[in-house]
């Protein structure tokens, strides 16, 4: 019965073993068809990629950048001096009035262009207009007693002559008379007074100009001390500008054959505070009579016509003079000349054709080309156009460009 019992144990026991067995293997083998396939693809596609990435990259080759490349131009450049300028009107007035009182009206537009004897303000007339009718009648009051003072004197000398009458009452009317002829002087004098005066409260332009804006308002009391705007002639407008005291004997030395060289003379021009050149050269019209001993410079006065009122007063630019000729000096394009950090770099193109930046030393702009100092020598290929797509040491294609144009 034991043996029995056994064997009926172990043969449940191994039922039970082979029902897990076969139920674990089941599972993995739902598992394993679903995570097969992913565990492929995230293995193999990585390997792919990378398999195909060093292809492409053995097989790609990037193509050589095109620029174009010109020699410098040789020729001769004047050679100009440059000094910091402030403009101003050829002709600044203050607008005050002569009379006191208040302001009724504003007659002109600010900042537009005024006339000479235009109204630009008025003031309140009425208390002029009685002193100058008070004036006239004191006048008449005056002139009818010149007239009584004169013909008693008409009346009474032919009475003196007779002895008629005593002398000393002829002598007190003719200084009456003459008493009343000053007294009409008088007030004829105060009738031009308030005459002017009345004149006065029509505030006009003393120049033709341009005028500013307006310091009063209306219904302020002014008084011949306040100033109520500006006007100021701008065609022509004057530039002031310093030279040093040894730039100013430079200037006036004797030339080589003892002939005077001013080199003031010439036909300066203005360089705006944009960088771009006034279009109309100027005149200088005088120096100051001395040195200005806190700053060593003397300062100079030019004038530059200004059509269209461009240039205004209060304007800063510079004032640059032809002062010498630099004989075969180099020139390329502006294109062609980078500024970096307050240096100046172009490329050239060098032995293989690789591209070198070169720092160069640049000088003054003439029209589209800038001079080079230093750093090129004729026979360099310089990158003209498409200089901003290489860099050191880069492969480049040059091709011809022709700036011929920039020559003139």
């Amino acid at each position: 019965m034991r043996t029995i019992r056994v064997i009926s144990y172990r043969c449940h026991c191994h039922n039970e073993e082979t029902a897990v067995t076969r139920d674990l293997t089941a599972w993995f083998s739902h598992h394993l068809t679903l995570f097969f396939p992913l565990a492929c693809i995230l293995f193999v596609a990585p390997l792919l990629a990378f398999i195909g990435c060093s292809q492409s990259h053995a097989a790609i080759k990037l193509p050589d950048t095109e620029v174009l490349v010109a020699a410098p131009v040789q020729r001769d450049v004047p050679v100009h001096n440059e000094w910091v300028a402030t403009i101003d009107g050829y002709v600044n007035a203050e607008i005050r009035p002569q009379v006191a009182g208040y302001i009724v009206r504003q007659d002109y537009k600010e900042g537009s262009v005024v006339r000479k004897g235009q109204v630009l303000f008025e003031i309140d007339p009425r208390p002029f207009q009685a002193d100058l009718d008070r004036a006239k009648a004191e006048l008449a009051q005056a002139e009818a007693q010149l007239g009584k003072s004169a013909i008693d004197v008409e009346r009474d000398t032919p009475l003196a002559e007779k002895k008629a009458i005593p002398t000393e009452k002829l002598d007190n009317e003719i200084q009456a008379k003459l008493g009343a002829q000053a007294a009409v002087a008088a007030a004829k004098a105060a009738v031009e007074r308030a005459d002017l005066n009345l004149g006065w409260t029509r505030v006009t332009s003393l120049v033709d100009g341009v005028a500013g804006i307006a310091e009063v308002q209306m219904g302020n009391l002014v008084a011949p001390q306040v100033r109520l705007t500006s006007v100021s002639q701008v065609d022509p407008i004057k530039v002031y500008f310093p030279v040093s005291e040894q730039e100013y004997l430079r200037a006036r030395h004797l030339s080589a054959n003892g002939q005077p060289m001013e080199l003031f003379d010439t036909a300066p021009e203005l360089v705006l505070a944009d960088g771009t050149v006034y279009p109309h050269k100027g005149k200088v019209l005088l120096t100051d009579r001395q040195v200005d001993t806190g700053t060593g410079t003397l300062r100079m006065v030019a004038a530059f016509p200004n059509p269209g009122n461009v240039l205004r007063p209060g304007q800063y630019g510079r004032v640059r003079i032809q002062t010498s000729m630099s004989k075969n000096a180099l020139l390329v394009p502006q294109s062609a000349v980078q500024e970096l950090q307050g240096g100046y770099q172009v490329a050239v193109v060098g032995p293989g054709n690789k591209a070198s930046i070169r720092a160069v030393k640049a000088g003054e702009k003439i029209g589209t080309m800038w001079v080079i100092n230093d750093g090129l020598k004729i026979d360099d290929r310089v990158i003209v156009e498409g200089v901003g797509k290489v860099k050191d040491q880069t492969p480049v294609v040059p091709k011809p460009a022709n700036i011929q144009a920039e020559r003139r």
